[in-house]
């Protein structure tokens, strides 16, 4: 099996208690541990406090099996409250990949895995079209067509899920895929469903965006790309991007100029989500760079 680099990392958010950097750095610290990276953040207005903290397993005096329940024991229970998630990297994260008939960010995405930018497998392809079965093929990736009704997408939908347990997969990315996930299919994979879109939403809605915002004489456009949730459109923004649209700009422009965005400013929301940068909380994320 592929392996990563032999590091843990901790994420963890709380209201601000005075010393828990200090807990925490010397819980590492104090059990023969080195710090590689350490970032925090305070929300004076909610008065939260954010951490992120990565260190190297090598002669690390806790087994790894058993670092969660020394945490535990240690620092959460002598702080309380504090929610925290521990990644230790064993292997290579699984991907499934959901497209529909757009293809930029489906090949943008492809590329970055073929080059090895990104540490991913993706053992499966979904879709509600054949278009990109040989693309699939030519990258030795199971491909399944799964075509959704009005009618039949709560079964359409099982099936998915099923295909993806069985894949094992760490989380789900929608590179344009053209269908909205019911709340029972989201509620599986909380924060895990990476989704992208333009940033002519909510002004420009509907099947031509691009061709409404040119109309208008928008001069900016950008994209999001953020956690899927039940609400539309509505989940935490993991990252954004704009560039600038001028009256010289054809709505050719605008259509490619727009792929563009959405390929990069996808792509940095898979990075962080890869990296474990996120924290989500209300509705919002803390990225650590």
């Amino acid at each position: 099996m592929k392996t990563k680099k032999d590091t843990a990392i901790l994420m963890m958010h709380c209201q601000e208690k005075r010393g828990i950097v200090h807990a925490v750095t010397g819980f590492i610290l104090d059990n023969n541990g080195e710090l590689i990276q350490l970032d925090q953040h305070v929300d004076h207005d909610e008065d939260h406090f954010f951490m992120r903290v990565e260190w190297s397993l090598d002669g690390f005096d806790i087994d790894r099996e058993k670092i969660s329940d020394y945490f535990e024991t240690l620092i959460v229970k002598k702080f309380g409250d504090i929610y925290w998630e521990l990644h230790i990297e064993k292997s290579i994260p699984k991907m499934a990949l959901f497209v529909s008939k757009y293809s930029h960010c489906f090949h943008d995405i492809l590329s970055r895995y073929e080059s090895k930018e990104w540490k991913i497998d993706i053992p499966v392809i979904i879709s509600n079209h054949e278009d990109f079965r040989p693309v699939a093929e030519r990258h030795n990736i199971p491909y399944h067509h799964i075509p959704i009704t009005k009618t039949n997408k709560k079964e359409q939908e099982q099936k998915t899920i099923e295909i993806l347990r069985k894949s094992d997969i760490d989380f789900i990315v929608l590179a344009r895929y053209m269908q909205i996930l019911s709340g029972n299919f989201v509620d599986q994979f909380p924060n895990k469903i990476i989704n992208i879109h333009h940033s002519s939403l909510p002004a420009f809605p509907g099947a031509n965006p691009y061709k409404a915002a040119f109309q208008r004489g928008v001069k900016f456009m950008g994209a999001t790309g953020h956690y899927v949730t039940t609400e539309l459109d509505g989940g935490p923004i993991i990252s954004q991007d704009v560039i600038p649209i001028s009256h010289r700009n054809s709505y050719t422009d605008l259509k490619r100029k727009g792929k563009n965005i959405e390929k990069i400013v996808l792509a940095n929301a898979i990075w962080a989500h890869l990296n474990h940068k996120i924290i989500t909380y209300k509705n919002k994320t803390v990225v650590f760079e």
